[in-house]
């Protein structure tokens, strides 16, 4: 009888611990969970507060241009329509009447240490899907030239060509495949660039080198 009274107090006492370790675990799980909301939390106020700072300034940058620009949630984007801003027989070069205003928009962040940009370039599907990739690409590079100039690139500047595959209007009339011909700029802070990497592609992101780090 002593045996199987020390052996069901063994058990109980196991079962006591198992349950007192698990409760642990879930807390300190729970207590993780918070954690990483709270620095979510954090960095989506800190890219709100930015954009509420900068978005008329981005505004008159590139105002009497072609250039639209949005909010877009902790996101303020700025897009180039691909037909007012590259030359129509070098597909690649940008027109003398985008660099004015591509450019204040660069030096504006530039200034901002904080600050980073992702460049997506984006076309139409009339064309294969290796010209339209590989022009998408080219156009993001051209205009990430452009804000490598003003100071910004290795983590704070990356681009990359989605081709045709996130169209925002029917590819099937003219108008539709204009609009869907773009370069769109995501302007955000530098700890909500992951966020937005993982949301708009990141397979495939080009990292614009410095010039120190290419020599």
């Amino acid at each position: 009888m002593k045996l199987l009274i020390n052996s069901s107090t063994l058990i109980l006492c196991m079962a006591i611990t198992a349950c007192s370790t698990t409760g642990k675990q879930e807390r300190v799980g729970a207590q993780a969970g918070r954690s990483g909301s709270s620095v979510a939390n954090f960095q989506s106020r800190e890219s709100r507060a930015w954009v509420a700072d900068h978005e008329a300034s981005v505004r008159e940058a590139v105002k009497g241009s072609q250039f639209e620009v949005e909010r877009r949630g902790d996101l303020l984007v700025v897009t180039a329509p691909v037909d007012s801003s590259f030359n129509p027989d070098r597909p690649s070069m940008l027109l003398v009447a985008t660099l004015g205003p591509l450019s204040r928009v660069a030096k504006l962040v530039a200034q901002d240490r904080e600050v980073a940009v992702l460049l997506l370039g984006h076309g139409d599907s009339s064309g294969s899907t290796e010209l339209t990739n590989r022009l998408s690409q080219e156009r993001a590079q051209s205009m990430a030239a452009i804000f490598r100039m003003s100071g910004l690139h290795h983590d704070r500047l990356m681009y990359k060509g989605m081709g045709s595959d996130v169209p925002r209007s029917n590819n099937a009339d003219k108008d539709g495949r204009s609009l869907n011909r773009r370069v769109e700029m995501y302007l955000t802070t530098r700890s909500s660039l992951p966020a937005v990497l993982a949301q708009y592609g990141a397979p495939g992101i080009r990292v614009v080198a410095s010039d120190q780090a290419k020599r």
